[in-house]
């Protein structure tokens, strides 16, 4: 469930399914894609995003997806690309207070994203070593850039997750909040943001996305990794990766 708040000059999203930990299925993509371009049509000065519960977006919700017919293409390519880049785009600051789970599509909403505070508890990386699947969402390229190959595929190959406070040290994000201050502090920067000179901000926003879509790749990355992703859906691992994760067992791959 996503929920949209307006207050003045700032639009409060909130990824709001914490059963789930957040983890988004095609229509929440599609109900987050849409609170963006409500708040956009709005003509906010700026954007505060955060999820309820123990973590920020677990990623996709793939509790009901079958592996032997998982259109993840369309889920990716034609779901989630396109919302990235309407976030990234976004033509107000934006802000992301992110604690807990913060992985795969999650992750990716944080890259969309201008300013990302994350508490010291978060956990981000990449445990799809435990799915047969691989890091999407432009994931590739963000570690690669601040992390460099080594530790890159370190975190792909063991699913070892990355602390809030080692992911900003390591140059991921903005700053690391205590949890309990994490969304006050958030909301704070955005309305303090919501004041000040908003053709500017926009000017400095544009400026620096192309110099990071240039820089990263993310776009033509993103389009990799679907398929990428969309070539292991064919493979025993995949499938075996998904049945264990649904039945709550360790996988057996077997190469």
């Amino acid at each position: 469930m996503i929920d949209l708040r307006i207050d003045g000059d700032v639009a409060h999203v909130v990824l709001d399914n914490p059963a789930k930990l957040n983890a988004l299925d095609e229509q929440a993509v599609r109900d987050l894609d849409a609170a963006y371009a409500e708040a956009e049509a709005a003509g906010v000065r700026a954007l505060v995003l955060r999820g309820e519960g123990r973590a920020f977006c677990a990623g996709r919700d793939i509790a009901g997806v079958d592996p032997r017919d998982d259109d993840v293409l369309g889920y990716l390519g034609g779901l989630v690309t396109p919302l990235l880049q309407r976030m990234s785009a976004f033509p107000a600051p934006t802000f992301a207070a992110a604690h807990g789970a913060c992985l795969g599509v999650g992750l990716g909403l944080l890259i969309a994203t201008d300013v990302v505070y994350v508490a010291d508890t978060a956990k981000i990386g990449s445990p799809f070593a435990a799915l047969g699947a691989t890091l999407d969402s432009g994931g590739h390229a963000l570690f690669f850039e601040r992390l460099g190959a080594h530790k890159t595929l370190d975190l792909i190959y063991t699913g070892r997750l990355m602390s809030g406070s080692e992911a900003v040290a390591s140059g991921l994000f903005s700053r690391v909040i205590p949890a309990d201050e994490l969304v006050p502090t958030t909301v704070e920067a955005a309305e303090r943001a919501a004041t000040g000179a908003t053709g500017a901000f926009r000017a400095s926003k544009e400026l620096v996305r192309q110099l990071r879509d240039e820089r990263l790749g993310l776009w033509r990355s993103m389009d990799a990794e679907n398929a990428a992703q969309a070539a292991l859906c064919d493979t025993d691992d995949y499938r075996e990766g998904f049945a264990a994760f649904q039945e709550k067992r360790k996988p057996q791959f077997n190469g």
